[in-house]
């Protein structure tokens, strides 16, 4: 892929340089919208506005949708009104708002005085859900039927209609109201006797989601009835959108990133990683670095307390790194496991209290294993007293039940106060997991060694 990629960009440049416009202009008819969009990334500023223009306004419009948010923007620059217009006229509704959403004040005020009235009022509407919600992703575009409508009826209706639609093949049935009475697919309505009504070859008590859900909550729905669409209904069970299967891939890829990005204690971007600046990357880095830098002062504050101890006996503090790593690992995969069963809605906070037992059974015979091999070492290798290695060894044990103690709870707690559980991952917990390892590890010594 990548090699055909390379020899697209080579064509287009060439092309470009003998300004052979026909030739090109041909050869990206045959192109998929995303591969033209990802070689006209990589073009030089001052070709790219001039090959967009030899696209026909339908691939332009396509091929503008796939671009990055930066790229629209240095396009949207070189675009006359005209030019703007046309592209807006051939974008689905959830495009559009999309596009409002990634540009800059100045440059939304001018996508919007092309935009026409209908299409403005539409963009408005949408933009008034709450982010992250099903209805600020959804698109307006579907094709309604009535429930008296005959098969021969409908398909007529979907041919006056549906080149406007973002898609056909699930059409839906209401009301005179916008109620969602159900849900028919073309297949059904083509293969149907022609006088057959809707309402008899509808599929009734549709599945849909609330304007106000969450937008994973409507991937999860998609996902688990294997629908190519989703309708979106209002609070009265009145249908206002869909959402098409290519948006539900857009916001896997974004929840994906932005729970990685978290548990990496990074503030999530919208744009790709060569894109993105070195100032930007900065900001999105340093606030977390702070506050974990701060958080791990604890630390360093019980390690001052019990300093006359490990002077006493080196090798407590020689095993400090090892508990410390072993203790945060284990709290990051008791974390993740918890987070990606959230995330698959496997798990709810009333599930707490199976999963900690579940996660102390796991972490004792973890531990156990852990500190019998980690004995065996010491006693071998190290050539420590069996008593120093005991202390070592129980340590260890409890802050393996400790680390997924906390692993686990934490992401349970931040989702029942309605914070995003990839917060509570591998940076937190591990600061969390050091502080209480050192001061059981200092309790042991205490009390064993009696240092």
């Amino acid at each position: 892929m990548k090699e055909r990629t390379e020899i697209l960009e080579e064509t287009f440049r060439k092309l470009t340089e003998e300004k052979k416009y026909a030739s090109l202009r041909d050869l990206m008819q045959t192109l998929y919208p995303a591969d033209i969009a990802t070689i006209l990334s990589d073009m030089p500023e001052k070709l790219m506005p001039a090959i967009f223009r030899l696209l026909p306004k339908d691939l332009a419009a396509e091929t503008f949708v796939e671009m990055e948010s930066d790229v629209k923007e240095e396009l949207i620059k070189s675009f006359s009104d005209t030019e703007l217009k046309a592209v807006i006229d051939e974008m689905y509704m959830d495009d559009a708002v999309d596009l409002i959403e990634e540009m800059p004040a100045n440059m939304v005020r001018r996508i919007l005085a092309q935009a026409d009235a209908d299409t403005r009022k539409q963009i408005n509407e949408i933009l008034k859900y709450k982010d992250d919600s099903a209805g600020s992703v959804m698109t307006t575009e579907f094709v309604a039927l009535t429930p008296r409508m005959t098969a021969a009826d409908a398909i007529n209706e979907i041919r006056s209609t549906g080149v406007d639609k973002e898609t056909i093949n699930t059409c839906y049935v209401l009301d005179d109201k916008y109620h969602l009475l159900g849900t028919v697919t073309i297949r059904t309505l083509i293969l149907a006797r022609p006088n057959e009504t809707c309402e008899s070859l509808m599929t009734p008590n549709a599945i849909s989601v609330n304007t106000m859900d969450d937008q994973e909550t409507a991937v999860q729905t998609m996902s688990k009835y294997n629908f190519t669409s989703l309708p979106v209904v209002d609070a009265e069970n009145r249908m206002v959108g869909i959402i098409t299967v290519d948006d539900a891939l857009d916001i896997m890829e974004e929840e994906a990133t932005e729970d990685i990005s978290k548990m990496a204690a990074i503030t999530p971007s919208d744009k790709p990683y060569l894109r993105t600046g070195v100032f930007e990357t900065w900001k999105n880095r340093i606030p977390w670095l702070l506050l974990l830098m701060v958080s791990g002062t604890f630390t360093g504050i019980v390690i001052t307390r019990f300093e006359d101890a490990l002077k006493l006996v080196p090798v407590l503090f020689a095993s400090v790194p090892m508990l410390m790593d072993t203790g945060g690992n284990s709290g990051s995969q008791a974390s993740v496991s918890v987070i990606r069963a959230l995330s698959l809605g496997e798990l709810e906070f009333k599930d707490i209290f199976r999963v900690i037992w579940k996660e102390f059974r796991v972490s004792f015979l973890c531990g156990l294993m852990l500190a019998a091999a980690n004995y065996g070492r010491l006693m071998l290798l190290e050539k420590v007293t069996p008593l120093q290695a005991l202390t070592i060894c129980v340590t260890m044990l409890c802050t393996v039940v400790i680390a997924k103690f906390v692993g686990c709870t934490l992401p349970l707690l931040a989702k029942k106060a309605n914070l995003d559980p990839a917060v509570m991952a591998s940076p937190f917990i591990t600061t969390i997991v050091d502080v209480l390892s050192l001061i059981i590890y200092f309790q042991f010594a205490t009390m064993i060694l009696k240092v």
